[in-house]
């Protein structure tokens, strides 16, 4: 197909999804019970329908995803403008059907369909990271991406099927309401695996090394998939099984301090990037373990809020990335950029909109899901509270060092780089603006009650589905908490501003050089997971496969060759010789049948 109509069929379906999702949101038509479809397993005992649950939860994944979904792939058009027409296709028919699976995936009444979701979006990510497949590393991005969520997904897949064993269904409502019949032993290992399915889809420690290196995919598809929606199922799965969840207070645990643990890990490697996306990537695993210590801490409407306000302002920064590198040539090394504030003006004022958005500067969107975080980690656990307030210190930093580095000081590239400099075009400017907006609005669902009365419609929306935690501190308190962070997050701007508005080339302090490297954590799975791995498949093809199993079947082969040659000697083609044989064959069945048988 054209160009124009591969736009038009992979901008319109998502459109139209979009429409449907707005129109089940503003008609409130949520199911209470699944919307049965037809038995996708029906063995014995076991019935599993294929069936969706339209519920709150739901339909709002169902408008991030959709609307967000589509302003990415209204900016693909322009920005993909330069593949072949059946490369195009391919980058669209991908793209669409990333959006069908994760549309499955939230919808999916019991965890059988999510999990037909959750590895459809698993394929897609594989295929999106290596779409420019000719590039090996590319490739090899995409082989690591998929293999570690392979790890998490089977830790998914024992859940469910422990699930199965002990309640004899999948279903959401049937496996909430025998909550019950679980042992405490039960529920700590299902919720466990679970939260492991999590860790690898969600890019929380241990398996979180694949996303910086997904950037390896065009920049929407950084966007949508590893940012926006797909990072994000593992949020999802948690509060859709939060009954599960509130029983597990070892689990609970685990996951505050892996959340907590990943926020400030990533945090401080973020600072030391210079690729404008890494930098981005790093921020995503570090919001993602925000995330991850509100469901911990029990407030999973922060969690979720946190997911919406992130899928604006990481879309956004994103897509702003997208446009700077689309100016630069296709260069993404911050240190040779700088003064593109003047040429970029669009791309500047939306890519500082996210900046203060994910710095949780008030009003902006990042302020009121951060600040919700913070105040249930505050109640749960204070050291917790702590790693989250220097993560949002760290954050304004290396979010502020990007902008400075990228947009300020004088120009650092090539001549050729610099005549090519110029705002993107419309396709991808609009996108930019409307991500801008909700940015600034989008935290206005969430306002704290120390604010406003009633101010908490999230909360409040989400209430049927999800439990609301009520904050048990004082309005004072919380006022003082939220000045504390915000005057930290000031701060840390402000120290970005003064070493940073000019661009020097810094020499590496030891520690710098340690968060530059990722804390070695690569060499460190390299080492001691890849390296052995790769020596055992050397010894087994080497010694079992070509000395062992080989050697077997070749032997057997050379064994019937052998034999075939000797018995060819019987046929000379002398007739004396055939009539000699038939004589002796005769004088043996004689000897057979008269002497040995009796």
């Amino acid at each position: 197909m054209s160009k124009g109509v591969i736009s038009i069929i992979g901008c319109g379906t998502v459109l139209a999804s979009f429409i449907i999702s707005l129109t089940i949101f503003f008609q409130k038509s949520f199911s209470t019970a699944p919307i049965h479809y037809f038995d996708f397993i029906n063995v014995g005992t076991l019935r599993i329908p294929f069936s969706f649950q339209i519920d709150q939860l739901s339909t709002l994944f169902l408008l991030i995803i959709t609307g967000v979904g589509f302003l990415i792939h209204v900016y693909s058009t322009a920005y993909m403008h330069e593949e072949k027409e059946e490369h195009f296709g391919r980058y669209f028919s991908y793209l669409n059907l990333f959006v069908f699976s994760m549309l499955l995936l939230v919808m999916g009444a019991n965890y059988v369909i999510m999990f037909i979701g959750w590895e459809g979006v698993g394929l897609c990510s594989y295929l999106l990271i290596g779409y420019w497949f000719k590039n090996i590393n590319y490739t090899k991005a995409a082989n690591k991406a998929f293999i570690m969520n392979r790890i998490g997904d089977f830790g998914f897949l024992l859940a469910v099927f422990w699930i199965i064993a002990r309640i004899g269904s999948a279903d959401y409502h049937d496996v909430f309401a025998n909550v019950a019949k679980l042992t405490p032993t039960d529920i700590t290992g299902i919720t466990l695996l679970l939260f492991l399915g999590a860790t690898g889809k969600s890019a929380q420690i241990p398996l979180y090394t694949w996303l910086p290196d997904a950037m390896a995919g065009p920049t929407p598809v950084s966007a949508l998939i590893h940012a926006a929606t797909m990072v994000t199922a593992g949020i999802y799965m948690i509060a859709r099984s939060h009954a599960l969840f509130e029983n597990a207070p070892v689990t609970n645990n685990v996951i505050a301090i892996i959340g907590a643990a990943t926020a400030l890990l990533a945090a401080t490697i973020a600072m030391k990037q210079n690729d404008i996306k890494k930098v981005l990537a790093y921020s995503t695993v570090s919001q993602l373990g925000y995330m991850f210590l509100a469901l911990g801490t029990g407030t999973y409407v922060a969690a979720v809020f946190h997911v919406m306000t992130h899928a604006f302002f990481k879309a956004l920064l994103f897509l702003g990335s997208g446009s700077v590198i689309h100016a630069m040539s296709g260069e993404q090394d911050i240190r040779f950029m700088g003064g593109l504030k003047s040429k970029l003006k669009i791309t500047y004022i939306t890519f500082l909109i996210g900046c203060l958005a994910i710095a949780g500067i008030p009003p902006f969107s990042g302020f009121f899901s951060k600040d919700a975080i913070l105040l249930s980690a505050f109640e749960s656990n204070k050291v917790l509270y702590v790693i989250g307030v220097i993560t949002a210190a760290l954050t304004a930093f290396y979010m502020f060092r990007l902008l400075f580095i990228t947009f300020f000081g004088s120009f650092r590239g090539t001549e050729e780089q610099r005549h090519h400099i110029h705002e993107s075009p419309a396709a991808m400017t609009i996108p930019l603006i409307v991500l801008a907006v909700l940015s600034i609005i989008g935290g206005f669902v969430g306002v704290p009650e120390v604010f406003m009365q009633g101010g908490e419609k999230l909360s409040e929306y989400l209430s049927p589905v999800v439990p609301t935690a009520v904050p048990k501190i004082g309005h004072s308190t919380e006022m003082l908490l939220m000045g504390i962070t915000t005057v930290i997050a000031i701060v840390a701007i402000v120290i970005a501003w003064l070493r940073y508005r000019t661009y020097r080339e810094e020499q590496p302090t030891a520690l710098g050089r340690f968060f530059e490297n990722k804390w070695y954590v690569d060499e460190l799975y390299n080492a001691i997971i890849v390296k052995p791995v790769k020596g055992l498949s050397t010894f087994a093809n080497q010694f079992i496969e070509k000395s062992g199993i080989d050697a077997i079947v070749n032997g057997v082969g050379r064994l019937v060759n052998y034999s075939s040659r000797q018995l060819r000697w019987l046929q000379s083609g002398q007739v004396g010789n055939y009539i000699l044989l038939m004589v002796v064959s005769m004088l043996v069945f004689f000897v057979l049948e008269f002497f040995l048988r009796r």
